[in-house]
């Protein structure tokens, strides 16, 4: 079978599963607060920001620092878990497959769903700072080109953690265990951010680059530079060290 017979067995399992709900839940309960609380927004507390962007940079600290990894986790986690049900995994591994092209369709099942996730944040956003600006006759709303552009590199950026995740949930057959050292792993990023090593620490990327265009909105508050040495090769081996050890896993505990 090609790469893409196995994509499209691996988004047909999906079809029925709950993990579209997972992933709406928390944009909509991500973006409420801002809504309710959009009154606050001016109070910048002599933040050289405007309010447009600080209603921006607020509603996306919670998803990047927060609600974006642990998507990630819980979608890694129940990808895995569908294998485990009705041990389906030793099912599946008595036909002649390919483990490494089933183990790498399942994580671009996974970046897909963050993808999806991503294209529904930025329609709650719109929708929220729509909203906003209805309650407080002020624009809350900033050119969707920035704000697409904005989520794309956010996106991006979560590809490095979410090939760790999905290593973590190949090799944890525990989901409580998995999940719980992934989210354990998120608390340290805020940290990362302000050392220079965090480019070392793939989920803090998100949160940095969100904190960059903070820096670009409140000029002096944060840095405005990206540094791309060492942080996009080190970005880049994370990602493929993270995926091949994946796929050299994945399966081998069920045959063994």
């Amino acid at each position: 079978m090609n790469f893409s017979t196995y994509l499209a067995m691996e988004l047909n399992k999906i079809k029925r599963s709950k993990i579209f709900l997972l992933l709406c839940l928390p944009v909509i309960m991500m973006w409420i607060p801002s809504i309710i609380n959009s009154d606050k927004i001016f109070d910048t507390q002599q933040i050289p920001i405007s309010p447009e962007h600080n209603f921006f940079i607020q509603g996306f600290m919670g998803m990047s620092w927060f609600m974006i990894p642990a998507s990630l986790i819980i979608c890694a986690v129940l990808l895995n878990q569908t294998e485990q049900r009705s041990r389906g995994i030793l099912k599946m591994l008595s036909l002649p497959v390919n483990t490494k092209k089933l183990c790498l369709a399942k994580f671009v099942v996974l970046l897909l769903l963050a993808g999806m996730q991503m294209l529904m944040t930025i329609a709650a956003y719109t929708a929220s700072a729509f909203l906003a600006s209805y309650l407080q006759n002020y624009t809350f709303l900033l050119e969707p080109a920035y704000v697409c552009s904005t989520v794309l590199r956010l996106y991006l950026a979560a590809i490095p953690m979410a090939a760790v995740f999905w290593m973590l949930g190949v090799f944890l057959k525990s989901p409580v265990f998995s999940a719980g050292l992934g989210l354990a792993s998120m608390v340290p990023s805020v940290l990362m951010i302000n050392t220079k090593v965090w480019w070392a620490y793939p989920m803090s990327y998100p949160f940095y680059l969100l904190m960059v265009e903070y820096g670009k909105a409140a000029k002096g508050v944060y840095e405005t530079q990206i540094a791309w040495l060492p942080w996009l090769p080190a970005a880049i081996i994370i990602t493929i060290i993270s995926l091949a050890v994946s796929c050299i896993g994945f399966g081998r505990m069920e045959r063994s």
